[in-house]
This record gives C-alpha cells, sequence and structure tokens, in this order.
C-alpha cells in the first residue's frame, strides 16, 4: 500500500523560489575587496540567479553540466549556488587555497565546462589557465574595474539571459553540486551533491537542536563557501530568511569582529584558528564592540579546546561544537546539550560542550573496533563510521579501488571516537594521528586541546616520532601567545595533573606557527616530515 502524498521532488529551485516569494525583504550583505559593503535583498538575489539560470541555459548548458566556481564568500556566489542547479547544472567549488595544480586536477577530473571566477582572483587562475580547458570564464568584478578583454563580464552574462526563465523538470537525486576532499591522502576525491541530500540536509540544520535557524537569525559564514558549502549554511538561510552577512575575502580577526558588532551577527561559523584572533581581539578591547545578545559561534574542522569555550562563555558568546566531513555534506553532529544535563555541575556540562555533539536526525553512528560494533558506554574506541541520506556513497570516477564504504554500506571517516551512554560523539583522533607508545594508544587530540588551556599557550600540535624503546613517543609542537614565555617543563608540569605520565610529550619544539591546510587545520604531516629524524632520550 502506498500512500497518498504528492511526489514532490525535494530540488533547490524549490527553496529558491520559496525565499524569493517570502523572504524578499531578508538582507544579503557581502564584504568587498575594497573593505566596502554591497547590500541587497532576497528578492534581487532571486531574480539575479533566476537570470542566471536563464543566461546558463541559453549559452548551453546541458543538464548535468558542471559550473566551476573561483570565488569567495559574497552575494554572486550565492547567486550561483541556486542559478547553476535551477538550469540543472551542478556547480563545482574550486578550492582556492590548494596548489595550481590541484585546482588543475580537479577541474579535468570533474569535467568542468565553464568558470565563473572573482577578478581579484585571476592572478590565481592564470597560474593552471594553460593546464584546464573551459570553454568560458565569466568574471564578476568585485572592485569595479572593467574585465580584462580576453574575459566574459558576469553581468553582461546575466543582462544575456532571454524572457522568462523555465525551468527544467530536476528528479531530486540529480546532481547538483560537487566539492572535492582536500586531498591530505593521495589525490583530491570528488562528491557529488543531489538535490535530495542538500535540501534535506538543509532542514535538519534548521532544527532548534542543531543550528536553529530562522527569519530572526544573522549568520555569517566565515566557513570558505568553496569548502564542502560552507557547512551548508547559505542553503539553510536562504531557505529560513536569515539575513546573510558574507565577509568576502577579508577573513582576519579584526574585520570578523567589526562585522559581528556592526551588523548584529547571531550566528557564525568557522574552524577554531579563526577564533583564536577574535577571542584574543574581544579579551584585549572588552567593552568597546557590542555584540548581538546570546550570539554564537559554531566551531568545527577541528577540536575546539574546552578553555576557549570558557573564554567565550565569560563574553557572552556561546561556542558549539559541530562535526562532519565533505563526504557528508557536511554536519553529522551537534552539540546542543540534553535538557538533563543543565542538572549537572559546570565542569560536566563543560565537557559535554567540548565534544562533537548528538548526531543529527537520520545520520546513524557506529564506532567499530577489532571486537566488532563498540558499546556507547563512553570508554570503548574505534573508528567512526556514519550512514544516512546526505552521506556519500561512493566517490565520483574513483581512480582506483576506494575502501572507505563497509560491505554493508557504512562510510569509514577515518576518525577516531568514542560515544557516551548519552550518545555523545568524542573524536579522540584521526587513525594516522593516533600514538602508539609502548602497545598503547595515546590521543594527540586529548593533549593539543590540553596545552591550549594554558594562558601562555596560543596554539599547539602533538605528532608521534620515533623512539628506540617505545616505538612511538609524543613530541609537542607549541606557538606562545605574544609577550608570553613557558618552558617545556612547566608545560609538561601543567599537563601532568590531567594525563598519566607515560601520556605526557618527552619533548616540546617552540615555533612561530604551525603549518595548517587549506581549511584551516593543522598540517601535521608537514610537522612529521620536519622532525621525522628527531632525537629522544633512550
Amino acid at each position: 500500500m502506498e500512500g497518498t502524498m504528492m511526489r514532490f521532488p525535494l530540488t533547490l529551485p524549490a527553496i529558491l523560489e520559496h525565499a524569493g516569494k517570502l523572504h524578499g525583504e531578508a538582507e544579503i550583505v557581502s564584504r568587498l575587496p575594497d573593505k566596502s559593503l554591497h547590500r541587497y535583498r532576497f528578492a534581487d538575489f532571486y531574480r539575479r540567479a533566476r537570470r542566471l539560470a536563464g543566461a546558463l541555459q541559453k549559452a548551453g548548458l546541458a543538464r548535468g553540466d558542471r559550473v566551476a566556481t573561483l570565488m569567495w564568500n559574497h552575494y554572486a556566489h550565492v547567486e550561483a549556488y541556486f542559478g547553476i542547479p535551477a538550469a540543472g547544472g551542478v556547480f563545482h567549488t574550486l578550492n582556492l587555497r590548494l596548489f595550481p595544480d590541484d585546482i588543475a586536477y580537479i577541474v579535468n577530473h570533474a569535467g568542468d565546462r565553464f568558470l565563473i571566477v572573482d577578478d581579484v582572483l585571476l592572478p590565481l587562475y592564470e597560474k593552471f589557465r594553460d593546464k584546464v580547458k573551459f570553454e568560458r570564464v565569466f568574471v564578476v568584478s568585485l572592485t569595479g574595474k572593467p574585465v580584462p578583454a580576453d574575459y566574459e563580464d558576469y553581468e553582461a552574462l546575466l543582462q544575456s539571459a532571454a524572457g522568462e526563465f523555465a525551468p527544467p523538470a530536476l528528479d531530486e537525486y540529480d546532481a547538483c553540486g560537487m566539492c572535492y576532499t582536500s586531498g591530505t591522502t593521495g589525490r583530491p576525491k570528488g562528491v557529488v551533491y543531489s538535490h535530495r541530500a542538500l535540501v534535506l540536509h538543509s532542514f535538519c540544520i534548521c532544527l532548534p537542536d542543531c543550528f536553529a535557524l530562522s527569519m530572526r537569525q544573522t549568520v555569517m559564514p566565515v566557513v570558505p563557501m568553496f569548502h564542502v558549502n560552507a557547512w551548508g549554511l547559505p542553503f539553510a538561510c536562504i531557505m529560513a530568511g536569515a539575513k546573510l552577512v558574507m565577509p568576502g575575502p577579508h577573513l582576519d580577526a579584526q574585520n570578523l569582529v567589526e562585522l559581528f558588532s556592526q551588523e548584529q551577527v547571531t550566528l557564525s561559523a568557522g574552524v577554531p584558528s579563526l577564533w583564536f584572533g577574535v577571542l584574543e581581539i574581544l579579551q584585549r578591547e572588552r567593552g568597546k564592540y557590542r555584540l548581538a545578545p546570546g550570539m554564537r559561534l559554531l566551531v568545527g574542522g577541528s577540536a575546539c579546546p574546552e578553555s576557549m569555550i570558557r573564554a567565550f562563555d565569560a563574553l557572552g558568546v556561546q561556542v558549539l561544537h559541530a562535526w562532519g566531513m565533505t563526504e557528508m555534506s557536511p554536519v553529522g553532529t551537534g552539540g546542543v546539550l540534553k535538557p538533563r544535563l543543565d542538572q549537572c555541575d559546570a565542569d560536566t556540562r563543560y565537557a559535554y560542550r567540548a565534544k562533537q555533539g548528538l548526531p543529527l536526525p537520520f545520520v546513524e553512528t557506529r564506532v567499530v573496533n577489532d571486537d566488532g560494533v563498540a558499546a556507547w558506554d563512553g570508554e570503548s574506541v574505534g573508528e567512526l563510521q556514519v550512514r544516512g541520506p546526505w552521506v556519500a556513497a561512493s566517490y565520483y570516477k574513483p581512480e582506483d579501488k576506494v575502501a572507505s564504504w563497509t560491505e554493508d554500506g557504512w562510510f569509514r571517516t577515518g576518525d577516531v571516537a568514542k560515544i557516551d551512554p548519552e550518545g555523545y560523539v568524542k573524536l579522540t583522533d584521526r587513525t594516522k594521528d593516533l600514538i602508539k607508545s609502548g602497545g598503547e594508544w595515546i590521543s594527540s587530540q586529548d593533549l593539543e586541546s590540553a596545552l591550549m588551556g594554558h594562558p601562555a599557550v596560543l596554539e599547539a600540535a602533538v605528532i608521534a616520532v620515533p623512539h628506540p624503546k617505545w616505538q612511538e613517543r609524543p613530541l609537542a609542537c607549541v606557538v606562545l601567545r605574544k609577550g608570553s614565555h613557558a618552558t617545556a617543563e612547566e608545560l609538561r608540569s601543567y599537563l601532568a595533573d590531567k594525563f598519566a605520565r607515560w601520556w605526557l610529550p618527552d619533548a616540546v619544539e617552540f615555533l612561530d606557527e604551525i603549518p595548517k591546510t587549506s581549511t584551516g587545520k593543522f598540517q601535521k604531516l608537514k610537522l612529521r616530515e620536519r622532525f621525522k629524524d628527531y632525537k629522544l632520550a633512550s
């Protein structure tokens, strides 16, 4: 027996139409390269996204064709997020922080047909232009300067749309977007998102016990739109009618704090390395900036130290943990506390908030180790595996056999985790970042979070180095705050009352900076290469 409900496809154009008809007065504010602000309404965005769709159709875009974007977070990128899928195409965000050769590989592997690029990023495009074969390249002039003669003007493209846009009939399982992994192990791998996956993901992250998005929120995605869809926030905010504030290329802490205050941002999202600088400014210039009451910061990409959560609390800013992956569209867990945990003491609540949170509805999680599927006891550790309607079932055109999925269809995240009886997920490390010392495992992530709680420490990364007796031992790589001082022994003593003695780093190296990936995560591969011949006492 079937239900009597309509077969109405879940597609991004339906979100676009809803926003244009019901949330026309909501704003999109974009910081331009000269730091001026571009403002317009959802009504303007709606018209321009539809014009983009019509113009791409007129240009010959066929259903399933890929259109690459090489852009910062701003209004025209949001137009591309919706206009390209509305035309039946697939938007493909290019990570502008990758090496030019890697970008060229991704473009060619995806088979991108057209490119939309910011004028300020043309120098980057020129570095790989001869290695790719775009049919047409459209330039968004963010600086107001004329588009170079050998490129096409994005605004002219929009003006070329003829008559009323006629949207194609789309299936909810059709591809609508692509994103490639950062390629930390091997070549970058392509993930293709369906309309259905992104619509369901948008609904879920709007939930009160997730990101609580609504038409009353002002949201600033600091996480780049070229990195796994800015965690899905542009789609969800357009659907909910939330005001969007886009920082453009200006991701320095000073600019972010000024935008928070000026636009009264109620929710922002980014990796912990961004929030360290923001925290320093707010602490140093306390009272200077008027933040929105109850402002929230979403933290993902890597674990947020408990000390940072406490420090922002003292400033009236709530930090919420989230976790996900490119292969998960991307959000899989959210760190809202259950009501019953409100009765716990402060330390217990902070310990829960430092975890990655509860699995979202429809995201199933399990931890698997040598003994099989582990119990949710908060102690049993293993590889975190997931499945759900917005989790990838494969990569796009894999070049070889991929072992990222189990025989029974679960995605192997590569994260090591444990799940407590309440259902909260706590990542303890990446499988490649665990340290095996004398047959026992040490979590580098736990040591890093604790070290960054020391008042003199700005950042800390812990890696394994060879040891003649114990196989591997922890080495702490530390960046101190400006004007602060700490010795290796002082830091070891600071850790001594938090961990077993055999967990403590054997040595500490003080660095000017810790190398980071294109998405702001610690690049431990470079640290391991740098210290591969490090000599520890036997």
